[in-house]
């Protein structure tokens, strides 16, 4: 029950209690004064009558003694005036029994009135001659004692009415102010951080509208300061101690992002050649200034195609990558030999003349990770055939399916659900040792039973507009998983930008959450932290919508160069899922290790479950508990 309910009743009963209490004692108190006014009224005519009837009570015969008495008898509300002689014998007896219209005999039965009488003895000459009774009639009393009840009842029911009506405008007033603190602690709860900025002027809830306000500014400045201390750590996770340029998981990440985008690329691999000959020759420290060199030099090639989006990367030892975006063929021959000659240079100022070679391959989205890095280096071995400091780079390949193929296996596969699912990622809780969430794997075969790469067969779906179809059917599938196999854990389902764009599939899927609750107990709706960062606006909205729904919502592949911190308090997700090179090696990582319990501690802010996955070592997966985030997979 709301605190204005329970005032007004409280009220209205206190008030009800007043009044019947100060309405029975007015009633009672009219009654006893109209009884006395009655007595009083009744012995003061008895006594006027009975001077008045003295000198004539010599003969009581006489006529003016009847006249007299009925002279008094029509100006009074009397009930009955009698005369009686020295004897007790009766002279003059009038009575009305007339009774006043408009008083309720419930009224009459409930308050009853004494029958008033009063007498009074008539002497003369020192002599008793008669005695005179007068009895008023209770009609007229009754009559005034309710008009008089009735008027107060009203009276009071006006002021009761209008109390309440002052009583509602001020606690409309009062609590208002504090629904507004009410949904300021909510906001804050969801991770937005407001302030109310006009004050109260109730006393107690202004102090408490002050006190919210000094929360919500810690807590902010709080998490302001964990996410630059997050952007800080995570960008220096990203890099390379020695040079300074992006490691080697980063490039992973990049590539299969750059695999979902569909747009033109290419990968070049740098390998400085004779690496150990070299230190063996010239020491570690100059093969430390010769590799800063190396990388120097394709930092000034980024720097000069500023309009080309241009990434480099230190694998390991003398190898370098450099993934390049919107370039044609003539562009990228023209940075491989703007490199070549620096190489040349480089390799003149060490006394070694072929100092590196360059293989360069496109980009495809259709083909995978390993396929491009393996046709990069086929083509750096044919540069080292061409000669030293050269590049090669290879033409578009056929791939072992051209797209005639694959657009026949997609429909194929997707229009007769002819795909299987399995569930990979189990996180186990920390606490409780309890699998409490697995990851649904869309897997996919050939004519020939073979297992066909995801990551392709997804990036065609979504090209031929299948995509939304396979979300569907996946989710179907997942939710059959849950009924038949009557697990109790929770399912993260990966869903592409393109579905949740679709308005079609939002209705589907709302639809299917009020007919099945099973949806929003159990399944997670799953993305890259990547394709979240592009596309935000979309994903905050589904997301908010998936909360309203009562649904969750995970972030997986979470580091910082994927996705800015910041944004978790925009989006709210309900799981973040920490990519899994930030987990692996943390026990041996102190910035690791500090990047992860800063990300822990903005969960507690946030609310938001921060999640491992696929660690390895048992140190790893220890020191992650330590932290007291909830869970890991293996």
């Amino acid at each position: 029950m709301s605190l204005s309910k329970q005032l007004l009743i409280l009220i209205s009963a206190l008030f009800l209690i007043l009044f019947s209490v100060n309405f029975v004692l007015s009633v009672k108190n009219i009654k006893t004064y109209l009884e006395g006014e009655s007595q009083s009224h009744a012995q003061d005519t008895a006594t006027s009558l009975g001077l008045s009837l003295s000198p004539y009570m010599m003969d009581t015969s006489d006529p003016i003694i009847k006249t007299m008495v009925s002279a008094i008898f029509d100006m009074g509300y009397y009930q009955e005036i009698r005369l009686v002689d020295a004897n007790n014998k009766e002279l003059i007896s009038l009575t009305n029994g007339k009774s006043i219209d408009g008083v309720p005999s419930w009224f009459i039965s409930y308050l009853p009135m004494p029958l008033i009488i009063a007498q009074s003895e008539i002497s003369y000459n020192w002599m008793i001659r008669g005695v005179v009774y007068v009895t008023i009639n209770p009609s007229f009393a009754y009559s005034k004692l309710y008009q008089q009840a009735k008027t107060s009842f009203y009276y009071s029911l006006m002021t009761f009415a209008l109390s309440i009506i002052l009583l509602v405008l001020l606690l409309q007033i009062t609590l208002s102010s504090l629904k507004r603190i009410n949904d300021c602690a909510l906001h804050i709860a969801d991770g937005h951080f407001e302030t109310i900025e006009n004050l109260p002027w109730t006393t107690e809830v202004r102090n408490i509208t002050v006190s919210i306000n000094k929360m919500s500014k810690k807590i902010e400045n709080t998490i302001i300061a964990l996410n630059s201390k997050l952007d800080k750590m995570g960008a220096s996770l990203l890099r390379d101690d020695l040079t300074g340029l992006y490691k080697k998981a980063v490039f992973e990440t990049d590539i299969m992002n750059l695999m979902m985008a569909y747009s033109p690329a290419y990968l070049m691999i740098i390998r400085v050649d004779s690496l150990p000959n070299l230190a063996r020759e010239r020491g570690n420290d100059i093969i430390d200034e010769l590799l800063q060199a190396v990388a120097e030099k394709l930092k000034i090639s980024e720097e000069q195609h500023a309009d080309t989006i241009m990434k480099t990367y230190r694998f390991y030892g003398g190898e370098f990558a450099m993934l390049i975006k919107n370039a044609n063929s003539e562009l990228i021959e023209s940075i491989a030999k703007a490199l070549s000659n620096d190489f040349f240079e480089l390799g003149e100022k060490y006394a070694k003349s072929g100092l590196t070679h360059i293989g360069i391959a496109p980009v495809n989205s259709i083909g995978t990770p390993e396929s491009i890095l393996e046709s990069a280096h086929e083509a750096y071995e044919q540069a080292r055939l061409i000669g030293p400091n050269s590049y090669y780079i290879r033409s578009d390949e056929s791939f072992a399916r051209d797209i005639f193929a694959w657009k026949e296996l997609v429909f194929n596969c997707i229009d007769n659900a002819d795909y299987s699912l399995s569930y990979v990622g189990q996180i186990t809780c920390f606490q409780t040792e309890q699998l409490v969430m697995e990851e649904a794997f869309t897997q996919v075969h050939d004519k020939s039973g073979q297992l066909v790469a995801i990551g392709p067969f997804i990036s065609i779906a979504e090209k031929l507009a299948k995509i939304i179809d396979l979300d569907k059917g996946v989710i179907n599938k997942v939710l059959d998983y849950i009924f038949n196999a009557q697990i109790s854990h929770a399912v993260a389902v990966n869903l592409s930008t393109d579905t949740i764009k679709n308005i079609g599939f939002r209705l589907w899927l709302e639809k299917l959450i009020k007919n099945n609750p099973l949806v929003t107990q159990q399944l997670v709706f799953s993305f890259s932290a990547y394709a979240v960062a592009q596309d935000l606006e979309t994903y905050i909205d589904f997301i908010d919508v998936v909360h309203q729904w009562g649904g969750r919502v995970m972030i997986k592949r979470f580091e910082s160069q994927s996705m800015p911190p910041e944004l978790t308090k925009k989006l709210n997700p309900d799981f973040i899922r920490l990519a899994r090179e930030i987990g692996n090696g943390i026990s041996l990582s102190e910035k690791k290790y500090r990047f992860v319990q800063a990300i822990q501690q903005m969960g507690v802010l946030l609310d938001i479950t921060v999640l491992a996955e696929n660690v390895h070592a048992d140190n790893d997966y220890l020191f992650l508990k330590t932290i007291g985030i909830a869970g890991a997979s293996r």
